[in-house]
């Protein structure tokens, strides 16, 4: 993987964004307004922001696949594309409520208007089908929004069906930096996608970056989304298989994949959540305290007790003032009776931060804890 270049550093995180872990995947409470915010002012003040879009195939995919599942943990915000995601969120109790599409989302900033004498939103288009690309740049060119607002495509590629090396030579990348895009929309496949943007993330210039692997065909017409009933009662992958009948197998196993998930990770562990929530005494005996290990070891941080999102913040600023800690970092749970997802979320996102910086980061879980199905899904707690 490339090195990060000094401009391209990963910011330590604030641990501001409201992220909790469902099954392994950390997931931001956002709503659509916020998430548009969010990617206007990256591009604004041309802050680097990846995006990730995980819905129902991502959960299954991330299960076996440890860099796909890294990619979303190391991604600067993760929306909740699907509905099958809300409905696990609700049989867990996290506040993850509101389906944030990423094909919702590019039509909103597509569609514009943002303030005043704000310049369209330049988009990039990597992979998709042949040809479909340079008829998606026709359509959002022939937009009403030429003096502000709205969104304008400055290129596209299609890169073909090789390896992530072939997709990532200078000639490429400097193909994409060269169009001065602002939003690069990648279309290889969710796994493929979020791997070559883990590969070139430090090399783009870009400062928004996202796998939203429909958007491209959405926009072009080749394929019709699915209309907004449908995919409020979680429909869409019917809709979905009408118009490309290739997809019903991955839909197939996504099902059945959801089913294992269901009956196997989430019942157990939303009656352990419930059954073992703890009372505001568990919560403010809770403890954080820093040791450090033997030589060569680092810095151990154990968490002793109960956490949730009412005592978080104690737990945050031990976080956030480890961050940067060059030497090993170990978070003890071993004397951790209860963790919710706000928790592992906060934990995931340390961790995100310091893998991609190649610091060392590891946790010592209990051998029973209410979310340890959550602790063991984040590729911190393996």
């Amino acid at each position: 993987m490339h090195s990060e270049s000094p401009q391209r550093l990963p910011r330590p995180p604030s641990f501001d964004r409201p992220v909790h872990c469902i099954l392994g995947l950390p997931f931001d409470a956002i709503s659509l307004p916020q998430a548009v915010a969010r990617v206007r002012q990256a591009v604004q003040t041309r802050t680097p922001l990846f995006i990730s879009t995980p819905n129902l195939n991502f959960l299954i995919g991330s299960q076996a696949d440890a860099a796909f599942r890294q990619s979303v943990i190391e991604s600067d915000l993760s929306l909740t594309d699907g509905m099958p995601i809300i409905w696990l969120s609700k049989l867990l109790g996290t506040p993850i409520t509101e389906r944030v599409a990423g094909s919702t989302l590019f039509e909103v900033l597509r569609s514009g208007p943002a303030a005043a004498g704000v310049p369209p939103i330049k988009v990039f288009f990597f992979g998709g089908p042949d040809g479909v690309a340079a008829i998606a740049a026709q359509h959002i060119n022939a937009g009403p929004h030429p003096q502000g607002g709205g969104m304008r495509c400055v290129g596209y590629t299609s890169p073909g069906f090789g390896s992530i090396a072939d997709m990532s030579t200078p000639a490429i990348i400097d193909q994409v930096n060269a169009a001065q895009a602002d939003f690069v929309v990648v279309a290889l496949g969710a796994a493929k996608g979020q791997a070559w943007i883990q590969h070139n993330r430090a090399q783009l210039h870009a400062p928004v970056i996202s796998h939203l692997g429909a958007v491209v065909n959405f926009v072009a017409g080749t394929v019709s989304r699915a209309p907004p009933w449908a995919q409020r009662f979680g429909l869409e992958w019917a809709w979905r298989i009408k118009e490309e009948p290739t997809l019903w197998r991955r839909y197939w196993r996504d099902g059945l994949g959801l089913l294992a998930l269901v009956f196997l990770q989430a019942l157990p562990l939303a009656w352990r959540l419930r059954a073992l929530a703890p009372t505001q005494a568990a919560l403010q005996a809770a403890v954080v305290s820093v040791a450090v290990a033997g030589q060569g070891d680092g810095v151990v941080l154990e968490m002793a007790g109960a956490w949730t999102a009412a005592n978080l913040p104690r737990l945050l600023a031990a976080l956030q003032a480890h961050a940067t800690c060059w030497q090993p970092l170990t978070i003890d749970c071993s004397h951790t009776t209860y963790a919710d997802s706000s928790v592992v979320g906060a934990l995931s996102q340390l961790y995100g931060y310091r893998t991609r910086l190649g610091l060392p980061m590891a946790c010592r879980a209990p051998v029973f804890l209410p979310a340890r199905s959550m602790l063991e899904g984040a590729a911190p707690f393996r």
